[in-house]
C-alpha cells in the first residue's frame, strides 16, 4: 500500500522504529523520538543495501519518490546509488562540519533570530572548528565530539560545554534533514557531561533594601543615558538586552506603550509594555538629548550601536553594589517577588508583564488577552510604589 502526505504527517511514533513502505523499496522510518526519515532499500552485487534520502517533511513524499526513481535508473545502468552519492560529494565542501554549520548559521539569520543568538552560536562553533571543522560530517562519531566537549569541561566551563553539545546537535539534525548525515552523535553524550551549578542572578527582594538601591541609582553621576537605563530597569523590569537595544520608534508616549518587536524578544513573540507616568517623564527628557538618533541608548564610541552588555553591570558596581548583591537581570526577580507578595495582581498578569510564555498549550490559549487592562494599572501602581520606597 502506497503512502500519502496525510499518512506521513499524522502517523504517530511508537515505542519502536516503524517502517512504512511506499513500494519499490522506499520506506518512511518513523522513530520513537518523532523523527521521520526516508530510506531506500535495494540490492546491489548480491548484497542488501540502504540509501538515506533525507528527512520528512524537508524531503516531501514526491521528492522521495523522485529520488527512488533516480536510484532505480542508476541500478539499471549497473551503478550503486550509495557509491554514486559518495562520489558526487567526495571532496565537496558541503560535506564538512564547518560548511554545514555555516549554512545553519545563515539559516538562523533568515529566520530572523536575534543577533545575540547568532553571535552566541558562532562563538560556540569556534570552539568546535579546530577539531571538527574540516571533517566530513557523516564521519564524525560520538567519541570525537566527546573529546571536544571534554576539553571545554577541563577549563571549568561546564555550562559552555552543555550549550556546545546542544549547538553541535542542532548542526547534525540540520545535516540529517538535508541528507548529509544519518545520525546525531551528541544524543548519547547528554548524560556524560558535568552538570553546571545553577546560580540565580542576584537580586534585592527586601523592600527597604530595594529602596536604598533606587536612591543610589538616582544619585548616579555618570553618563545620563546609563542613569535613565537603570531607572527604567527598575520601573519596567524588561530583560536587559531588550532595553539596551530599544529604538525610539517603538515608543508611543500618547498611548503610553512600548512595543518591543519579536526579533528582540527571547521567545520570538512581540511584547507590549504599559508605560507609567514616571517612565514617560524620564523618556521624554531623555528623548530631547538623543532625538537625532535611532537608538534610545546609543553607545559611547558609536551611535550606531547600543550600550554594551556590561555597561549596566559596571554602573551598579560603581554605585557600590557587588555582583552577589544585584545584577541588571535581577530587577525582574525583584519585581516578580514584590508584586506577587502584595497579592493585588493576578499571577498570570505578572507573568505576562515579564514576557514569560506559558508552556501549557491550553493555558496559553486562554491567556491570549494578556491581562492588558490589569497590567496597565499594575505598572502604574508599581511606579508609585517605587516612589514610596525611595522615601523610606
Amino acid at each position: 500500500m502506497t503512502l500519502t502526505d496525510m499518512k506521513c504527517k499524522t502517523v504517530r511514533p511508537g515505542s519502536k522504529l516503524q517502517k512504512l513502505s511506499d513500494g519499490g523499496g522506499l520506506q518512511l522510518w518513523v522513530q520513537p523520538t518523532g523523527g521521520r526519515l526516508w530510506r531506500l532499500a535495494f540490492r546491489f552485487g548480491g548484497k542488501q543495501k540502504l540509501l538515506a534520502l533525507g528527512a520528512y517533511p524537508t524531503v516531501s513524499l514526491a521528492d522521495a519518490r523522485q529520488a527512488r526513481d533516480e536510484a532505480k535508473r542508476l541500478l539499471k545502468a549497473g551503478v550503486d546509488p550509495t557509491q554514486d552519492k559518495k562520489d558526487r560529494k567526495a571532496g565537496g565542501e558541503d560535506r564538512t562540519f564547518r560548511a554545514i554549520a555555516g549554512e545553519f548559521v545563515t539559516r538562523l539569520g533568515k529566520e530572523a533570530r536575534a543577533d545575540a543568538t547568532i553571535t552566541r552560536t558562532k562563538r560556540l562553533l569556534d570552539l568546535a572548528y579546530p577539531s571538527l571543522g574540516d571533517l566530513a560530517i557523516d564521519g564524525i562519531d560520538v567519541s570525537t565530539v566527546l573529546k571536544v566537549l571534554r576539553r571545554v569541561e577541563e577549563r571549568g566551563h561546564y555550562e559552555t560545554a552543555r550549550r556546545l553539545r546542544s549547538t553541535i546537535g542542532a548542526i547534525f539534525r540540520y545535516a540529517i534533514a538535508t541528507a548529509r548525515a544519518q545520525s546525531d552523535p551528541t544524543l548519547p553524550i547528554k548524560g556524560a557531561l558535568i552538570s553546571p551549578t545553577v546560580t540565580p542572578r542576584a537580586a534585592i527582594t527586601d523592600p527597604k533594601g530595594f529602596g536604598g538601591l533606587l536612591r543610589a541609582i538616582d544619585s548616579y553621576d555618570g553618563q545620563s543615558g546609563i542613569l535613565v537605563a537603570l531607572q527604567l530597569m527598575a520601573l519596567l523590569f524588561p530583560r536587559p538586552g531588550e532595553l539596551r537595544a530599544a529604538e525610539w520608534a517603538e515608543f508611543d508616549f500618547d498611548k503610553a506603550i512600548w512595543d518591543i518587536p519579536a526579533t528582540r524578544m527571547k521567545m520570538r513573540r512581540p511584547h507590549r509594555v504599559p508605560l507609567p507616568k514616571q517612565a514617560i517623564t524620564i523618556l521624554r527628557q531623555h528623548h530631547e538629548m538623543t532625538a537625532n538618533g535611532m537608538l534610545v541608548f546609543p553607545g559611547i564610541r558609536t551611535a550606531a550601536r547600543p550600550i554594551s552588555d556590561g555597561t549596566l553591570n559596571a554602573a551598579l558596581r560603581r554605585l557600590g553594589f557587588t555582583r552577589e548583591e544585584v545584577t541588571p537581570h535581577g530587577f525582574r526577580a525583584t519585581a516578580a517577588s514584590l508584586l506577587n507578595e502584595r497579592g493585588k495582581w493576578h499571577p498570570d498578569a505578572i507573568e505576562r508583564q515579564l514576557a514569560h510564555v506559558e508552556n501549557n498549550d491550553v493555558r496559553r490559549a486562554y491567556a491570549r488577552g494578556e491581562y492588558w487592562d490589569e497590567r496597565v494599572k499594575m505598572m502604574q501602581w508599581w511606579a508609585d510604589y517605587l516612589d514610596e520606597l525611595r522615601k523610606r
